[in-house]
């Protein structure tokens, strides 16, 4: 086994050795996790935090299913993807299942940032146009051509670059149109409509509109069910491609689908789909699905795409492993269940504190916004804390809280977990206006439908 330093001896040698812009969660005093098991972490010092903040774990930290499938996989054979081996053709020929027949061809690579990068390659190839449509707040990943895209991370940096156009994001909450309008999935399209006729002004041509399935970055923004259509209708006609990142909600964390696109309807399908973080629970896996015809053109350019790791034996292994767990567990039911019971616990909450605006989501893709003005939607600015605080209340880490608090997204969550509270309360200014919960590894057995234990939450809200 590896030396254990004392937490002062990791931070010293990190602070060396590690550089300043790789930034740890709770800076002011991190959290020295050496152990995980399903939904928990365990600290240095053997105290328990239940992870509100992960959201690769899919299935759990360290499920034994996932770990015995890397073990075998790791003790028979892994090897440059290069190498003709069975797992990558089986795991591709397992996610095919669960796409429309027309995205077939797969492309493996190490992460979303990988996968996201390749789908602006293989939109470039395909349409031989360069500019991309953006959403308003997004984020597709970390590199140079991801930043370029992504707003959250530009307008930090160098800014716009003349190829990106950023669409407004379709916020029913608080965006130009609202819940009220009588078709707000026409007029949010509309708006993509709108920057495809000002990029075609300009002598310039449309390559692909990106977007999440769901906005997360966002603010767990649900679209607006048409809107995926009508925008693809109008890339289409401009000559371009619509890409899907299901890097954070795919893998049935909505619960009724397995992807976040088909909640827009049976008659919508993307041409590129790009998945990541759920997909090895933990482990570095991504990929991105396409059509054959994007494939050909890909192809046909000549040059040979390979990625040394991407779609290895191993990798592949655990991503069979994890696909096994979803579905033996019934997690996709498991995510509807629960899901909803969140939602209604947050909704009780709703009625007696001003301070939560809205509650939205679906699935175990939930979030809610915090206002100091219930009637203006005023952003509660005030009340949001700086991230990467912990609750010493209730042993919880959680995100930061920007726009909303971010329900972190993974798969699983039992009853008693989403309304999880220790007593005594202690009081702290580090916890934040509201609690990220985790949705790890819990089973269904642990379900209890009489808990209406909510004292937890609403201490939360109390406190300020």
């Amino acid at each position: 086994a590896l030396k254990m330093f004392r937490k002062e001896e990791t931070l010293a040698m990190r602070n060396k050795l590690i550089g300043k812009s790789c930034r740890l969660f709770y800076s002011d005093d991190p959290v020295k996790i050496v152990k995980a098991k399903g939904q928990y972490l365990y600290d240095e010092n053997g105290q328990q935090y239940l992870d509100c903040i992960s959201n690769v774990q899919h299935v759990g930290h360290c499920h034994p299913s996932v770990t015995q499938a890397a073990t075998a996989q790791m003790e028979l054979l892994n090897a440059n993807a290069r190498f003709l081996h069975d797992n990558i053709v089986q795991y591709a020929n397992r996610l095919a299942a669960t796409l429309p027949d027309k995205l077939s061809v797969f492309y493996f690579v190490n992460s979303g940032s990988e996968a996201n990068d390749l789908a602006l390659r293989l939109a470039h190839e395909y349409t031989k146009h360069e500019d991309i449509i953006v959403l308003d707040h997004a984020y597709h990943g970390h590199l140079t051509s991801l930043i370029d895209i992504s707003p959250y991370k530009f307008r930090k940096l160098t800014g716009q670059k003349e190829w990106v156009h950023v669409a407004p994001l379709p916020d029913t909450y608080r965006g130009v149109y609202r819940e009220d309008h009588p078709d707000p999935a026409q007029a949010y399209a509309d708006t993509v409509k709108d920057v495809i006729d000002k990029v075609q002004l300009k002598g310039r041509k449309v390559g692909a509109f990106f977007a999440e399935s769901l906005p997360s970055v966002g603010g767990q923004i649900l679209l607006p069910k048409g809107y995926s259509t009508k925008v693809a209708e109008y890339v289409h006609s401009a000559g371009g491609v619509f890409v899907a990142d299901e890097v954070q909600t795919g893998f049935g964390r909505v619960g009724s689908h397995f992807w976040a696109f088909q909640l827009q309807g049976e008659d919508f399908c993307p041409d590129i789909v790009t998945m990541g973080k759920p997909m090895g629970n933990g482990h570095p896996l991504a990929c991105l699905v396409t059509t054959v015809e994007i494939a050909g053109a890909f192809t046909a350019n000549g040059v040979e795409y390979f990625n040394t790791f991407g779609g290895n034996p191993v990798s592949c292994a655990i991503g069979l492993a994890v696909l096994d767990v979803i579905e033996k567990e019934d997690l996709r039911g498991n995510a509807s269940r629960v899901g909803a019971y969140l939602v209604d616990l947050l909704k009780q909450l709703q009625t007696n504190h001003p301070i939560i605006g809205d509650v939205r989501g679906v699935g175990l893709f939930v979030g809610l916004e915090l206002v100091t003005d219930k009637e203006q939607r005023t952003p509660g600015c005030d009340v949001q804390t700086a991230p990467g605080k912990t609750s010493s209340s209730l042993n919880l880490p959680c995100a930061s809280v920007w726009k909303m608090p971010s329900w972190w997204r993974t798969q699983l969550i039992r009853f008693s977990q989403a309304n999880k509270r220790e007593t005594p309360w202690k009081k702290t200014r580090n916890a934040p206006a509201f609690r990220t919960f985790n949705t790890k590894s819990l089973r269904h057995e642990d379900y209890t439908t009489t808990s209406t234990n909510t004292d937890g939450l609403r201490q939360l809200m109390n406190d300020y």
